[in-house]
């Protein structure tokens, strides 16, 4: 491999951006979805089917990973990309979201965090420093600060000091990340709801000049338009000339909506998730397939759909295999959603290159509402 990390825009519309961000694994075309592969597998999917579907870029999480099969494991076999067959591009997130929402008996102060793994109770540390060699030892090719979420609804003084303490975590684990040729650190903005804190701490990672910048603490159950207007409050805080990434975010009219306001990258377990339970997301908008309507419905989930299962078989054979809890329906929903969140993704890139994406936003949405009204 050889080459540096770089992000290059090639078209605006409004706020939203389409472009690349170039590795030495390859190109992340924007604005990109990037599947959750969290403890080394996108759940349900061998990584070729996801790379055939459209991804050039997956997720992975440090918490999880250390725990099992442990960092310095899959170093020895040669890292996460050989690990899993991934040759591609791999985010890393840095697990605080997990030791927030997962991990037990947490106690947290300046220098990290101690936690009891949610798996068999084991104590571990994390720290920036710990963090940053994990994601190392993985060979990410993007790589995300450690910081501390906090469960909204919070205090702003508790928001206040999760926000300063994230901000003195960035600073070592951007210290930590030392120089690594072709990979990339991101900040993370957080501050909860309140837009004083999202500026201040948009203003301070700036100042700090990170490769990326994510905005996190979001998408933990806030309605879509507060989610919308800290994009707002944020993205004018953050260099046009760096990656913009949204995190955990979500269902495909969040994508369209945040695209539109200036982010590049989003991840979600949504799309995975949904399919295992039999819930397909499509130009139909969602359709449940474990609904009773669908017991003797001959028409394919979408026609148009890159996607072998959305196409050639019936809704009636979806339904009844999610019902009898057939491993088959769990695999082929889930690429019938990671096809379409990656079609939507290709939608919007090409929207915004010939500069029609309000255009492109409206026929999406309309096709949604049409469609929704059809399966009430």
């Amino acid at each position: 491999m050889s080459g540096d990390f770089s992000f290059e825009i090639a078209a605006r519309d409004g706020a939203a951006r389409q472009g690349a961000i170039s590795t030495p694994r390859g190109v992340i075309r924007t604005p990109a979805f990037m599947p959750v592969g969290t403890a080394g597998t996108v759940k349900a999917m061998y990584p070729g089917e996801v790379r055939a579907l459209g991804a050039d870029v997956i997720l992975g999480n440090t918490y999880h990973l250390m725990l099992r099969p442990g960092a310095e494991r899959i170093a020895s076999l040669g890292g996460l990309h050989a690990f899993m067959n991934w040759p591609h591009p791999i985010l890393t997130d840095s697990g605080g979201f997990q030791v927030m929402s997962l991990a037990k008996l947490r106690k947290l102060d300046e220098r990290g965090v101690v936690f009891q793994s949610h798996l068999d109770g084991a104590r571990h540390e994390l720290t920036p420093e710990r963090a940053m060699e994990i994601q190392r030892l993985l060979g990410a090719d993007i790589q995300m600060q450690l910081d501390e979420c906090v469960r909204l609804p919070c205090s702003e003084p508790e928001t206040e000091r999760a926000m300063r303490l994230s901000l003195r975590w960035a600073a070592r684990s951007k210290a930590a990340f030392g120089t690594q040729p072709g990979r990339a650190i991101f900040a993370i903005v957080q501050g909860g709801a309140a837009r004083r804190l999202r500026i201040e701490s948009a203003r301070e990672l700036v100042a700090m000049d990170f490769p990326g910048y994510a905005i996190g603490g979001l998408a933990v159950g806030e309605p879509q338009n507060v989610m919308l207007d800290l994009i707002e409050t944020i993205a004018p805080h953050l260099p046009e000339e760096r990656p913009r990434y949204l995190m955990g975010v979500g269902t495909p009219g969040d994508l369209i909506k945040s695209v539109e306001r200036g982010v590049d990258m989003f991840d979600c377990v949504m799309p995975t998730r949904a399919g295992r339970h039999g819930m397909v997301f499509t130009r139909f908008g969602r359709i449940n397939l474990r609904n009773a309507r669908h017991a003797d419905d001959p028409r394919p989930i979408d026609e148009q759909l890159s996607c072998v299962a959305a196409r050639d078989y019936s809704r009636a054979y979806w339904h009844h295999l999610t019902k009898a809890g057939e491993i088959l329906a769990m695999m082929a929903l889930t690429a019938v959603n990671l096809a379409y969140y990656q079609d939507l993704m290709a939608g919007m890139r090409e929207a915004i290159a010939k500069g029609r994406f309000e255009d492109f936003r409206d026929e999406v949405e309309e096709g949604w509402e049409r469609g929704e009204k059809r399966e009430r």
